[in-house]
Order: C-alpha cells, then sequence, then structure tokens
C-alpha cells in the first residue's frame, strides 16, 4: 500500500487546525486489537480478516459465526480500555474515519456487528472483546442499538463508490429490520422500546413508551435501505421501503408533533405526548420528517436561550426544564458532540447551511476553551460530553469515571466531520464525482490532498491582487459547485491537473 498522510485543512483560525491535526494522531490510539490470534496488520484498520478490501471494491465478509460467538479478532475501532465495543460508536466513527485517505478504514467495526447477526437477524448493541457475546443489561434485555446502519452504509457508499458492499450489506439490513419489527413494533405502528435503547439513559423521559428519537431512527433507517436499494437498481425493494418510511412519518406527525409548542415529543402508554422537550426532538430534521413550517418552529429554538440556544449548542434537555441541570448530569443537559453532529445534519436536510456552519463553529470554540482551565489546548483534552452554559466537561456525579477523556468516537466527529463539511464547507459524492462547496462568504480556507478513491484534489481560496482566487488541483476530472450563499452558484467540470478561477469572473 502506498505511503499517505491524511488530508490537511486551511482556515483562518490556526486552533481548529490544530486540533484537526492533533485528532487524526490521538485516533491511533483507538484502534485495538483482539484475539492474539487475529493476524492482524500493522497498519491500522486495514486488512483486517474477513474484512473489506477497499482497494479491489471486494467484500470479504464472512457470516459462518452467526450466532456462535468467538472472540473479537483483527482491528477495530473502540474506546481504549473499553471491555466492548458498542453499535452506536461504530456508526458515528465511520462518519470520519472516511476522511483519512483510507489509512483507516470506516468498514471493519462496523463488519463486526454484521459478522455477529443471529439467525433470527437480531444484531446487539454491545458485544465483549474477549467473548465476542453480546453484552445486555437488565433495562434493555434484548440489547437493542440505534438502528443507523443504513444511514452510515449510505454515506459510505458515497465516499467509496463501493456497489459491491451495499450488495453485501443490504440483505443483512433487511433481516436486521425485520427482527426489530417483530420485537418491537407495536399495533399502532410505532416502537415501543426501553428508554435504554436511546442511548439517554438518565433524560427526564421516564414515562416515555414510544420514544421519539428511536422511532424516527426507524424511520431514517428505511429511508436510506430505499435509497441503498435504489443504488442496485432494485425498485421493488426501494418502493416498499420508501413505502414503510411514509408510514412512520404519517405516524410520528401524527401522535408526537405538538402544534401548540412546536415541538416533537415522546409518548406514553396511552398514546399522549410527555410535555419534557428534549435533544430526541431533533431527530425528525434529520429523517425529513417535518413540513417546512414545522421546521422552521423547531429549529427557531435551537437559537432561543429559553430552549437549545444555551452558550455552547445543544443541551440534552431544554434550558427552560424544571429537570435542566447547568452542570450536565448526563443526559439533563450535558452537551454531547454526536448530538450535536446530528441536529447540525438535520439542519443541512432543510439547506439552513449558515445556521448550521454558525453552530459548528461556535460548538468547536467551546471544545477547544474546555481542553485546557489555563487556556492551554496542546495539553488538554476531549471529553465526552459538555457543560452547557460555559466552557468545562459536563458533570454526572452518580456515574463513575464521567465524563471519559479524549473519547474520540463521538468527539471527532466535531473535530474532523463537522470541521470539514460545515466549517470548511466540503461535500463530495464519489458516485456522482461531485464536489460542492457551500460557504456564507469567501475566507482564506479549503483542503489539501484529500482522497477520492484513487484521486487526490486539493481545492484552496485565498485573495490575490485579482481578487478571490480559488485554485485546485486533481488527478482526475470531476464536477466542482462552488455555493456562495445568496450571492454565486456555479458547477464547473474540473479537469485533471492544476487550475484556478477567479470568483468574481463567475
Amino acid at each position: 500500500m502506498t505511503k499517505r498522510d491524511f488530508p490537511k485543512i486551511h482556515f483562518y483560525d490556526q486552533d481548529f487546525v490544530d486540533i484537526y491535526d492533533k485528532t487524526w494522531a490521538w485516533i491511533q490510539d483507538c484502534w485495538n486489537t483482539g484475539s492474539e490470534n487475529s493476524g492482524g496488520t500493522s497498519n491500522p484498520g486495514t486488512g483486517a480478516p474477513g474484512m473489506d478490501n477497499p482497494e479491489t471494491g471486494n467484500s470479504g465478509m464472512d457470516h459462518s459465526g452467526m450466532g456462535n460467538p468467538h472472540p473479537i479478532e483483527g482491528k477495530f475501532f473502540s474506546y481504549p480500555g473499553s471491555p466492548v465495543i458498542r453499535q452506536a460508536e461504530a456508526v458515528f466513527s465511520s462518519f470520519f474515519l472516511v476522511y483519512s485517505n483510507r489509512i483507516y478504514q470506516a468498514y471493519p467495526t462496523l463488519d463486526l456487528f454484521y459478522q455477529r447477526q443471529e439467525p433470527n437477524g437480531a444484531i446487539r448493541s454491545a458485544y465483549n472483546i474477549k467473548t465476542g457475546l453480546p453484552e445486555v443489561e437488565s433495562d434493555n434485555p434484548e440489547g437493542l442499538g440505534l438502528p443507523l446502519f443504513a444511514w452510515a452504509e449510505f454515506n459510505l457508499y458515497h465516499k467509496s463508490a463501493n456497489k459491491k458492499r451495499v450488495k453485501d450489506v443490504l440483505p443483512i439490513l433487511h433481516r436486521y429490520t425485520e427482527w426489530v419489527d417483530s420485537m418491537f413494533k407495536a399495533p399502532n405502528g410505532l416502537y415501543r422500546v426501553p428508554l435504554a435503547a436511546t442511548g439517554m439513559s438518565n433524560a427526564p423521559r421516564e414515562e416515555a413508551a414510544f420514544p421519539v428519537d428511536f422511532n424516527t431512527i426507524m424511520s431514517i433507517n428505511v429511508l436510506y435501505m430505499s435509497a441503498l436499494a435504489e443504488i442496485l437498481n432494485d425498485k421493488e425493494s426501494s418502493f416498499q421501503y420508501k413505502r414503510q418510511y411514509f408510514s412512520l412519518k404519517t405516524r410520528i406527525n401524527n401522535l408526537m408533533w405538538d402544534g401548540e409548542d412546536g415541538f416533537y415529543h415522546d409518548i406514553d402508554i396511552n398514546e399522549q405526548r410527555l410535555p419534557v422537550k428534549t435533544i430526541a426532538g431533533y431527530w425528525p430534521l434529520l429523517a425529513e420528517i417535518p413540513n417546512d413550517d414545522k421546521a422552521e418552529r423547531i429549529i427557531d429554538k435551537l437559537s432561543d436561550p429559553r430552549f437549545f440556544g444555551a452558550p455552547h449548542p445543544f443541551p440534552t434537555v431544554a434550558v427552560s426544564e424544571p429537570s435542566f441541570d447547568e452542570n450536565g448530569n448526563g443526559f439533563r443537559g450535558s452537551v454531547y458532540p454526536y448530538l450535536t453532529f446530528m441536529v447540525i445534519k438535520g439542519l443541512e436536510r432543510y439547506q439552513r447551511w449558515d445556521l448550521a456552519r454558525d453552530f459548528a463553529i461556535r460548538h468547536l470554540y467551546f471544545v477547544l476553551d474546555s481542553m485546557s482551565p489555563d487556556g492551554n489546548h496542546h495539553k488538554g483534552n476531549l471529553w465526552e460530553a459538555y457543560l452547557p452554559l460555559k466552557e468545562g466537561p459536563a458533570q454526572w456525579p452518580l456515574k463513575e469515571g464521567f465524563p471519559r477523556p479524549q473519547y474520540l468516537t463521538y468527539d471527532a466527529l466535531s473535530t474532523i466531520c463537522l470541521t470539514i463539511e460545515n466549517i470548511v464547507g466540503l461535500f463530495i459524492s464519489l458516485p456522482r464525482k461531485t464536489v460542492d462547496w457551500i460557504i456564507p462568504n469567501l475566507e482564506v480556507m479549503g483542503v489539501e490532498n484529500l482522497s477520492l478513491k484513487k484521486n487526490m484534489i486539493t481545492i484552496l481560496s485565498n485573495k490575490s491582487g485579482r481578487g478571490w482566487e480559488i485554485h485546485m488541483e486533481s488527478e482526475k476530472l470531476y464536477y466542482f459547485t462552488i455555493n456562495i450563499l445568496g450571492k454565486k452558484k456555479k458547477t464547473l467540470p474540473i479537469p485533471s491537473g492544476k487550475c484556478s478561477m477567479l470568483i468574481d469572473k463567475l
């Protein structure tokens, strides 16, 4: 394998560049090896047995272990020292690992879950690294996790163009969806699941029988299942998944939307809406469930200091709720990077690029200022969760070891993924051969040596004597869209080699 380096970013605030670079260095520590007999390779996250070979596009997934647990082998991405691998961490980490120029692979950790699929379709939320057995808790006896695999796979496809992988994983995800339906779908068409399955363990949602986040995530699941089937030109499956999506969307809008307070709520066993406003009410944005009017009402609450417009966006509970705790107290006010990521990706669905960028920048400033009390960003830690009203790590007195330092499985979503996609503003699709650059105004920034499969690209903007100029370098042709919000939007074919364009001439 040829020697590669991580893509470089350019931004006017050097602190953002520094934490981006440091995160890639720290990620090295999150690659763990299971069994000593794994035959793992020296290059973390690549070449692990039974995993995809991204160079050839061949899937070597071995499902002989379905329902027959064995110690976890090979290289996988997880929090150092954790005795388990977790489904949510495997999903979310894939969103930033795809930007490593294939130094680290996003596939192997996901594949470990697929390999452990049971004959009935079940995939559990966590597995013990030493035994390979599911780790379940009394408040979530089936080990149900957040069904976000299809969302992750759709994103991976657009960063890798690996159609063979889509063909391999879609049957697995179909059986998994059928298992969730068979176990948790209620006669009203919604999913009745334990609160622990949402991951928000101590949130003030004790009476929730039908959590708004889990039900929305199931709609996200079938929405992206439909998109994956469409990639394979399986029109019938795509239609069936889309039909499930619209059915769920209708139920969520009918039962969980409160027209008076303009928000989505959990409902109890009697289908009565619970009054508390939590960050879970923003998952519907990501699923494109609200119409434009409803979306506007919940998006407004992101800037309102009475709700989720805290100095550090976004607390897990609205600031005005009686249960809100300014110290965080777990899911009663803490800011969790993976939930901030979810909200910002939801804003994208409604083309609120400017707001998404502003929140991402504000979030990253709080992350930086929380690294060290003396302001020394070179010695501090990233944290699992943050305070909502000022800088610093969140507190949860009843949970030992909280928050975990260097919790990169979630933190790198902010320092890498949001930085590339929302702060620098680059969105890439390999199958479409497109790069969209969405920015509110021209600044000195860009990305250098980002690998698009076997095509390295560089896109940088700076101001010269001739005005604002964008310099580009590429090995192959692709289509570049520059979108300066409210000013210019233009799509151009970018040839191989070096070229530049003057914005004033567009």
